[in-house]
């Protein structure tokens, strides 16, 4: 099976031993991203909607790199901190989809990378 690795600078650098993301095959893997702007690597969280909206774009960043877009995406999982904030995130989340969704679970952790309140990954089919 073919497997290449996927970086772009208009996301994030891993904060860790992993990459952005792997493409298997027409499957693209992408890994949990955070609300970093890959510009400065100052972390966006003035609130959950900013967090969210990071969040998103670093994604996008990577699906626009593998030559894809949201319209690819059949899977996500969301990490949050809080649950009483599934509804802000869940609404931002939802602007960046033409009403195609993909598959999801949300799911809530005690505590994420560099303290931040919401981590989301993503799988891809060309």
């Amino acid at each position: 099976m073919d497997r290449k690795v996927i970086i772009t600078p208009d996301a994030p650098s891993p904060i860790g031993p992993y990459n952005q993301a792997v493409l298997a095959g027409d499957t693209l893997y992408i890994s949990g991203q955070i609300c970093i702007d890959p510009k400065t690597g100052d972390l966006k969280k003035k609130d959950i909607q900013e967090e969210t909206h990071q969040v998103m774009r670093n994604l996008k960043a990577i699906l626009v790199a593998s030559y894809m877009g949201f319209n690819h995406v059949v899977k996500t999982t969301i990490f949050i901190t809080d649950m009483n904030k599934f509804s802000e995130i869940n609404e931002v989340y939802g602007k960046y989809f033409d009403g195609d969704f993909p598959a999801r679970e949300t799911v809530q952790v005690a505590a994420l990378p560099r303290f931040v309140n919401v981590e989301i990954s993503m799988i891809a089919i060309k």
